[in-house]
């Protein structure tokens, strides 16, 4: 079955709907330029009742992840960082790690693990983008043609209802994550469009290429 990652979640109404159409994890942005971004306050109330909870940060100092550890369990972290910060994070945390990859070439594919736990693959952000996700950017998925994953993924980068199943079979990917392509607008995610982007994911006919993740654990099944 494809796995399904809905990001961005900031209100208690695109909580609910992710929820309800049974999406196996729930991001919670904090970085404070995007438009999805939650407090660790905000994340805490939200995330209740979550079973599997990703937060994704952007270059954050250990300070930075202390804090909304403090205030929310996460199940993953999902970093916008190098390699070895990525590890280093992992390690003092305990967390499991996802890195984010922008593509901008099938060069910029990672092809060891690095000790981290999965990737989250995307577009490149574009030259005026003020953050690196969450930019409807389309992945070029030719670029994936060949690429032997070192990791489990997820699939993103202008995925939306309309298109998602076709990126899959494309791909081959098991899991996708979604942000701007289920919004009315930045940072306002709509139910139907949830719930709709869901039954679309799962719906999708795959082709082997991916390991699945383990949303409890935020690496592959054993």
């Amino acid at each position: 079955m494809i796995r399904v990652k809905i990001c961005g979640i900031n209100d208690a109404a695109s909580r609910d709907a992710a929820l309800a159409a049974g999406a196996d994890w729930l991001g919670f942005v904090f970085f404070p330029p995007s438009p999805r971004a939650v407090t660790p306050t905000l994340a805490a109330t939200l995330a209740a009742g979550v079973p599997s909870r990703v937060g994704l940060f952007v270059a954050p100092t250990d300070d930075d992840v202390a804090a909304v550890l403090a205030a929310v369990r996460l199940d993953v972290l999902q970093l916008y960082d190098s390699v070895e910060r990525c590890a280093a994070l992992r390690a003092r945390f305990g967390v499991p790690v996802w890195r984010a990859v922008g593509l901008r070439a099938a060069a910029d594919l990672p092809g060891t693990d690095s000790g981290l736990d999965g990737l989250v693959i995307e577009a490149s952000p574009p030259a005026s983008a003020t953050r690196p996700g969450g930019n409807a950017a389309a992945l070029d998925h030719s670029l994936l043609a060949g690429w032997r994953p070192p990791l489990p993924w997820l699939l993103a980068g202008g995925l939306t209802p309309a298109n998602v199943a076709a990126a899959i079979r494309a791909t081959g990917a098991l899991a996708v994550d979604v942000s701007s392509g289920v919004e009315t607008a930045p940072g306002k995610k709509h139910p139907d469009l949830i719930r709709a982007f869901v039954a679309a994911a799962r719906g999708a006919c795959w082709r082997p290429g991916a390991l699945p993740l383990d949303p409890a654990k935020g690496r592959e099944a054993l």
